[in-house]
């Protein structure tokens, strides 16, 4: 199975604040915020949905194809990919645009603030989803409004399955837009705090919207995660990191190990395992798209995580 993976190529900007917001920032003067924070540690990563999920999944062996709109800068990120082997066959420049960019500064209980500049994803409408090129997964992932709405219809009028991944471009959308989006999808992922705002948007229960779907997953960060799917609920455990280095990206990494478990053909307990343990590996290492390892690496750490054998 060959994934297109339709979503952000960015430039992070990752600066780790080594104090805690919530002891700078006074309850009472919200309305007139004007702080400084110093950030001693900084780094710019390669970034943005759809190249962290690309990376990922090209770890795992599995078969996907970026597709996003880039900037005039793009030249340091192209060279990446190209030295990871991951296909540009549907990334498209934009002139006169940088690539879109993140700012993200981090504290010491893992809250972050962001500024995002989106630059050349406000053209990803003009991406369109090729019905002829032996696609059979697809993800919508946090993208430009208008790409993510054409791209999420393309796929369902192909018949092809895709994941539903609004992150953080869920608020984008209202009720009536996110119920069409699970009318065409296969399956969504989400968050807790973001099924819990497509809930309150849409009027419908995480059990309803996973009704029509083949799965629903709902992360919990540190305490795993939730699939629905089948008429049942799985519950997939946490991984166990040897180090808490950067949450950037996490949840991008277990969205490639869903892909590759989907790729796989393997039952929603090991996909979901898969996922998870993505999602430990990468919280290791500073940055989106750091980590490496062996497939033999990933099957070993595989059966010490769930004392089970990964097939």
């Amino acid at each position: 199975m060959s994934a297109l993976i339709c979503g952000s190529f960015a430039y992070d900007t990752i600066m780790v604040y080594t104090g805690h917001f919530k002891n700078e920032i006074l309850p009472d003067r919200v309305h007139m915020l004007n702080v400084s924070f110093l950030v001693p540690e900084m780094r710019r990563e390669f970034g943005g949905c759809a190249g962290n999920i690309a990376y990922s999944l090209k770890l795992l062996g599995g078969e996907g194809m970026p597709m996003g709109t880039v900037g005039t800068d793009f030249d340091d990120y192209a060279a990446w990919m190209d030295e990871h082997g991951i296909s540009r066959d549907y990334i498209k420049g934009v002139d006169d645009a940088y690539t879109a960019q993140a700012y993200i500064t981090t504290d010491l209980d893992d809250n972050q603030i962001t500024a995002f500049h989106p630059g050349a994803m406000n053209y990803a409408h003009e991406q369109q989803v090729p019905s002829d090129a032996g696609i059979t997964l697809g993800i919508v992932s946090p993208d430009g409004k208008d790409g993510m709405v054409q791209h999420a219809a393309q796929f369902a009028e192909a018949g092809i399955d895709f994941i539903f991944d609004p992150g953080q471009g869920l608020p984008m959308f209202n009720g009536e837009e996110l119920k069409r989006f699970l009318g065409q999808a296969a399956y969504v992922a989400v968050n807790d705090y973001e099924a819990e705002l497509m809930s309150d948007r849409t009027g419908l229960s995480v059990a309803e919207m996973a009704k029509n779907l083949k799965a629903m997953i709902v992360t919990k960060g540190g305490e795993g995660s939730v699939i629905h799917a089948d008429g049942e609920q799985f519950k997939i455990p946490a991984g166990s990191p040897t180090a808490l280095a950067d949450p950037t990206g996490c949840g991008d990494a277990f969205r490639a190990g869903l892909i590759w478990g989907l790729q796989q053909g393997l039952d929603w307990p090991t996909i979901g395992r898969v996922a998870s343990l993505m999602g430990t590996i990468k919280i290791e290492r500073p940055g989106t798209q750091n980590h490496r390892f062996t497939m033999d690496e990933f099957k070993a750490r595989y059966k010490e995580e769930f004392e089970q054998e990964l097939g």
